[in-house]
């Protein structure tokens, strides 16, 4: 099972992979499509996310006796993590809000980000100049409060896609190593997804990422003693495909600070580190890669 289609899959990914290296402003476009329709689908949809996302605070007296873990290091303890509220009133949401321009398959993988769906339409195809009808969609959601809204986002290694390099047949496909460089340190960063995908029906699907980013408000530094976090406003950051990071047109290169360290610690196995992705540096490489909707 794991082997039969091997070779095609080889074949259709070497061409696939050449393809997009060559004509790099097709992933570009791909890109940049799929968060217009990201963005669009909330936007049209965002009454709905906003009373879903809220009423977690109004249901706090089913839960106070049995408050949420905080994920993080250090936590203050004056917020309740919010995490899991984002992700099933905006990310639970998306496949329904996304199928009226898209036909969407649940394909099965082992690791990836929280919402992971192989959209496929005309419009890709025309994107692609037919080369697929279809991408792959890995949207992370990362909800913050006021305490911890930065210009950035923390992803793991299995939520970025890297240089794909398949050189050997019987090895399968490998990243290059990132370095993840700040002011202070630099650490190397072993992103894990491929940029792109083939199926066992030959379907090419270029991996696109977006972090879509929830932040609320926290009532009780406001000066309500009625508490509640409700949603401020939604950003949407597109990180570029794994081939635009290093081949073409290398914004890697040209725009070294755009992974900087994580915040795990030294002693965590170097392949499971994390890194940020600024969205200042995303901006800079094109404006529209970062988008935000207030609430």
């Amino acid at each position: 099972m794991f082997n039969q289609f091997r070779q095609s899959q080889y074949n259709s990914y070497t061409a696939a992979r050449n393809h997009f290296i060559q004509n790099y402003s097709q992933l570009i476009n791909l890109e940049k499509y799929v968060l217009d329709e990201v963005f669009s689908a909330v936007n049209q949809n965002l009454a709905e996310i906003i009373a879903n996302y809220n009423e977690a605070s109004y249901l706090y007296p089913f839960w106070q006796n049995y408050p949420p873990e905080e994920r993080g290091r250090q936590p203050i303890g004056d917020q309740y993590p919010w995490l899991e509220v984002a992700e099933h009133a905006i990310g639970d949401k998306l496949p329904r809000l996304l199928e009226c321009n898209f036909e969407i398959s649940d394909v099965g993988l082992p690791t990836g980000s929280d919402v992971r769906l192989v959209i496929s339409n005309y419009r890709i195809s025309q994107i692609t100049n037919d080369v697929t009808n279809s991408c792959w969609l890995f949207l992370e959601i990362k909800s913050v409060g006021p305490r911890d809204d930065q210009d950035h986002a923390v992803m793991s290694h299995n939520q970025i896609s890297g240089s794909g390099r398949w050189e050997v047949f019987s090895d399968g496909v490998s990243n290059d190593v990132i370095t993840a460089t700040g002011k202070r340190a630099n650490h190397p960063f072993h992103c894990s997804l491929p940029p792109i995908y083939i199926l066992s029906d030959g379907l090419i699907v270029p991996v696109v990422i977006i972090i879509l980013k929830p932040v609320y408000r926290m009532l009780s530094l406001e000066g309500n003693d009625d508490g509640g976090q409700p949603l401020s406003r939604i950003n949407f950051a597109s990180v570029p495909n794994g081939l635009l990071l290093h081949e073409q047109p290398n914004y890697l290169m040209n725009f070294p600070n755009l992974f900087f360290p994580g915040k795990d610690e030294t002693k965590k196995d170097p392949r499971k580190r994390r890194c940020r992705v600024s969205f200042e540096i995303l901006r800079r490489i094109d404006s529209w890669r970062f988008r935000e909707i207030d609430c």
